[in-house]
């Protein structure tokens, strides 16, 4: 049996509908805090249990029966998030789990301008310390999000971040979750670390360069960091400001530049590039 935390998620249920293709539906769990979010899930045959990150009895009782457990990455960050994840890691070892697999980031540390990346940091090292057979997935930034990094500037002909000349290995949540599908139904992936990524990394020049591609040149420009969060101040709390303004350093130190045939080998064909994704949405 194999159970996905966060399964009314993007990438979790994404995960689940790849996996669908590979295994029978009866022998997949989508533990959910709703499981009213998901009903479309049941409906194909999939079971449905509740399992809530700040519940552990719930998450002993949801985990009965799994040996393997998906453990998305809470959308929470800070202490919370990495306590949430205590909770997840302690019950599958009391449920008698016996691989978890887990989607961290890349190049986790306890010095990561990225802040999310630091409790990545303190989970994989949870896990390892555990007993459990682990596998974990350093995701990458995802293509998705992109859209909102870089705003309207194929309109306007200007792309304003503050990433310098830092480079990002883009990939598609979609990709990722077809990589899990195929890690989860396939062997010789215990107590591996894949960093998962294109084959390839962009800057925000070459983004801008493939923008222009598709219409209006578009020229980057590289914004100080302080006046790029003191505007995400005007239209954001400033915790989440701050999450952004750290990605944005993260992005000028290359500490998101991790390419990587991982991801490329699990999916057995060459991962969506920032050319193809773009180009879809031009």
């Amino acid at each position: 049996m194999i159970a996905i935390t966060g399964a009314s998620g993007h990438l979790g249920k994404a995960t689940l509908e790849f996996l669908r293709t590979k295994t029978s539906p009866d022998s997949l769990v989508a533990l959910v805090r709703d499981p009213a979010k998901v009903a479309d899930l049941a409906a194909q045959g999939i079971q449905v249990r509740a399992g809530d990150y700040d519940d552990s009895a719930s998450l002993v009782a949801s985990l009965a029966g799994i040996d393997t457990l998906v453990l998305i990455s809470s959308s929470v960050t800070g202490p919370e998030r990495v306590r949430q994840h205590t909770n997840v890691i302690e019950a599958a070892k009391e449920a008698g789990v016996k691989h978890v697999f887990y989607t961290s980031a890349p190049k986790p540390s306890l010095e990561a301008r990225f802040t999310p990346a630091i409790d990545h940091f303190l989970t994989e090292e949870l896990l390892k310390e555990s007993g459990l057979t682990y596998t974990i997935f350093r995701n990458s930034i995802y293509l998705d999000v992109l859209p909102g990094l870089v705003g309207n500037a194929a309109e306007t002909g200007q792309l304003f971040y503050p990433a310098g000349e830092g480079k990002v290995s883009f990939v598609l949540r979609a990709d990722i979750a077809e990589g899990l599908a195929n890690a989860l139904t396939t062997e010789g992936h215990e107590n591996k670390i894949y960093e998962i990524g294109a084959p390839l990394s962009w800057s925000f020049k070459d983004i801008a360069a493939v923008l222009s591609q598709n219409g209006k040149t578009v020229e980057y420009i590289d914004i100080p960091t302080r006046a790029f969060e003191a505007e995400l101040m005007k239209h954001l709390p400033a915790p989440v400001a701050k999450v952004y303004t750290g990605l944005a350093e993260a992005i000028k130190h290359n500490e998101l530049n991790e390419p990587d045939p991982a991801l490329e080998n699990l999916l057995g064909r060459t991962p969506v590039s920032l050319a193809e994704f773009l180009k879809n949405r031009a």
